[in-house]
């Protein structure tokens, strides 16, 4: 495996300030146990989040249109990870939340507009970095199971990261929406940045990112 990440292609997605590093796919390929468990509770993070907005704007013309499907689709792959996890003997259990989502949501702005349009952008770069992290591992993962699973999720975690930034931009316009990515961006680069602590402290969305460009 080491010889494979050597080689490991750069992952790009235009969201996204910098890709993820090598030694990130090496902690997940160390516990994919581990990963597996955090990504159930992702996937359900995720659906939550769209239903959030929901309640959030209710009255915003075609946001439940759009964000219900996409909070369905989000609990059918929780129900999906689940039941890998129940075929290799595994239950899901709480684990620590990494500081990742706490600080992206520390950088959306309290009054609206401005929050509108961060929590969309912020909830699309998750999405992103979600995308980014399982193409690798349907592309380098030693599981096979693994590899099939995070290889059937690839389109539809395309789309979701799509759709936030179409909310974005048909509510603020291309200029605004682009100018406020790029900061964030940066910012969730850099919630990433630095060295897994230990092997128990891997998420999906843990530290670990290179800055080759």
């Amino acid at each position: 495996m080491g010889a494979a990440l050597l080689q490991m292609p750069v992952a790009r997605v235009k969201w996204l300030a910098a890709p993820t590093s090598q030694s990130w796919l090496a902690a997940a390929n160390a516990r994919p146990d581990l990963l597996l468990i955090d990504h159930a509770h992702c996937e359900r993070k995720a659906a939550g989040v769209a239903l959030q907005l929901m309640f959030r704007y209710p009255a915003e013309p075609g946001l439940g249109e759009a964000l219900s499907p996409l909070a369905r689709e989000e609990l059918e792959h929780f129900e999906l990870v689940l039941q890998v996890l129940q075929g290799r003997g595994l239950a899901l259990r709480p684990l620590q939340a990494p500081a990742y989502g706490a600080r992206l949501s520390k950088a959306v702005r309290r009054d609206e507009p401005d929050r509108m349009l961060d929590s969309f952008l912020v909830a699309g770069l998750i999405e992103a970095r979600s995308h980014e992290r399982m193409a690798l591992l349907a592309a380098h993962a030693s599981d096979p199971e693994l590899r099939d699973l995070y290889g059937e999720l690839l389109a539809s975690e395309a789309r979701h990261f799509g759709l936030y930034w179409l909310l974005a931009e048909a509510r603020f316009g291309r200029t605004a929406t682009a100018e406020r990515l790029e900061q964030l961006a940066a910012l969730e680069a850099e919630a990433l940045s630095g060295e897994l602590g230990s092997a128990e402290a891997l998420r999906m969305h843990a530290v670990g990112l290179s800055r080759a460009a």
